[in-house]
């Protein structure tokens, strides 16, 4: 059975393995400090049998007018853990509180173009490629900004795909 529940402190001690992956961003402990405690609503952990880590979503709520939208920062599962749906559980956890609580515009995230399984199944979730970032990751691997519109984007302009390719300079940040 798994428990999706707000990500606390001490799961900074735990959920290591969960990062193991390769496609993982990784941060540094203060960065997932900043998240905790500016964006609580947005960070939580799916745990299993035994108190063990199986995955966990964090994320943000940022952008000004139209732009205000909710942004997936990270989203993870361990392997072995995989194809049960806990990686959607949690994305409509955090298109949910985007969507009710913060009233966002839409939701977005970042991909890197080679995972394809990942940018697969956020497809089924809902959501278009808005944007290719060229090299977005390190420098050298392009990154997709994918988008879902949620219910306050009612003519749904905020996944109208642009047609050109940006730069990672040319991105809003708040």
């Amino acid at each position: 059975m798994t428990t999706i529940r707000r990500f606390c402190c001490n799961d900074l001690l735990r959920f290591s393995p969960v990062n193991f992956d390769h496609l993982t961003e990784t941060f540094n402990m203060s960065f997932y400090m900043t998240y905790l405690a500016r964006w609580p609503d947005y960070f939580h952990v799916g745990e299993g049998p035994g108190n063990r880590i199986m995955g966990y979503i964090m994320g943000k709520v940022e952008g000004q007018g139209e732009s205000w939208h909710g942004h997936v920062t990270a989203v993870t599962v361990a392997p072995e853990y995989r194809r049960q749906q806990l990686a959607k559980k949690l994305m409509n956890m955090l298109e949910e509180i985007s969507d009710k609580m913060d009233k966002a515009y839409f939701v977005d995230l970042f991909v890197r173009a080679s995972n394809m399984p990942a940018i697969k199944m956020y497809e089924k979730l809902g959501y278009i490629i808005y944007r290719r970032v060229l090299r977005y990751y390190s420098g050298e691997e392009d990154g997709l900004d994918m988008r879902k519109a949620l219910s306050r984007d009612v003519e749904k302009k905020s996944i109208i795909p642009l047609k050109r390719p940006v730069t990672p300079d040319e991105l809003e940040y708040d």
